[in-house]
């Protein structure tokens, strides 16, 4: 088995005034996986990306990042990872093209003019190279965190909420970049709050509450282990009491007797399957129907389930 480019242990954070912002995280990243930390709003993730990236100073717990342990020879490491943070934290008066230079200067890189308007123009800035970064959109500006994070090349990039404050078409664009980002070897990992964008880019996903790693798993195991099919029934007359060859079924009535609603399945397609079977029990025992809404889980649902049972 390869070897994880980044691996957490035990990794506890307690602030000055007792708050545990972690509380032993243990997490495995995986060469080149795109992986998605979701959490509410202080729930741990920037103090993990901070942890990684040499802001936030651990109380316990070892971080070991391409095999190098970051407590004996962090520079080494930070060399080989790459920061878009959540603020607008840069020079906003400096032009982006030499911004992103400088970057790759921080790092200890050479100077290589053909590969940062390589960076640029696949982030659409290469036009904005000499504008001040003041004067563009917040959308671009989110653009030119991006370019300076990858301006020294890093083997793995942290995107801390890279979409926040950005309208679709911007954030499908940068679903893009991550994706020809991936297909080019960098590991990326992401905290998001629109969990839409971890279910069409993430190959894992991982849920945090108070600084507990709540489950960390690949998407689509967890869709199919913890996904659920709801079905709403609506009956041609109300019903007061379930037939036993129904009630068999994981449903309920409601709207005063006018539905049955269906909640079970797997997220493997078992749910549809039931329903299918639950629809030939209503004719066998009589009870007419005039519609059905199926709805399987998304990685929301999932989420919103996992952070509920956890308040």
């Amino acid at each position: 088995m390869q070897e994880p480019i980044l691996e957490i242990s035990g990794l506890t954070k307690v602030y000055d005034g007792g708050f545990k912002a972690l509380d032993g995280v243990d997490l495995q990243i995986r060469k080149g996986e795109i992986f998605a930390l979701l959490g509410p709003n202080g729930a741990g993730k920037t103090t993990l990306i901070g942890a990684v990236c040499g802001l936030v100073r651990p109380t316990s717990g070892t971080i070991r990042a391409f095999g190098l342990d970051l407590a004996s020879d962090w520079r080494g490491a930070r060399a080989r990872i790459g920061l878009v943070p959540q603020e607008l934290a840069t020079d906003m008066f400096e032009p982006v093209g030499r911004a992103v230079k400088f970057s790759r200067g921080l790092f200890g890189k050479s100077p290589d003019p053909a590969r940062v308007e390589e960076i640029l123009r696949s982030l659409s800035l290469w036009d904005k190279r000499d504008e001040q970064i003041r004067k563009l959109s917040g959308g671009m500006k989110r653009r030119v965190l991006i370019a300076k994070a990858l301006a020294h090349d890093p083997d793995l990039l942290f995107l801390d909420e890279p979409t926040a404050g950005v309208d679709v078409e911007l954030r499908r664009d940068m679903w893009r970049q991550i994706s020809i980002l991936r297909e080019q070897g960098v590991t990326v990992i992401l905290t998001t709050h629109y969990i839409d964008e971890a279910e069409v880019m993430a190959d894992r996903v991982g849920i945090i509450r108070n600084g507990k790693l709540l489950m960390v798993d690949d998407k689509d195991a967890m869709m199919a282990r913890l996904g659920r099919t709801e079905a709403h029934i609506n009956l041609a007359a109300p019903l007061t009491k379930l037939p036993a060859s129904v009630s068999a079924f994981p449903v309920t009535i409601a709207d005063d007797g006018m539905e049955l609603v269906y909640r079970g399945g797997d997220g493997t397609g078992r749910g549809k399957r039931d329903v299918a079977d639950l629809t030939k029990a209503l004719s066998a025992a009589g009870i007419d129907y005039i519609g059905i809404d199926i709805r399987e889980s998304t990685l929301e649902d999932i989420f919103v389930d996992l952070v509920g049972e956890s308040a």
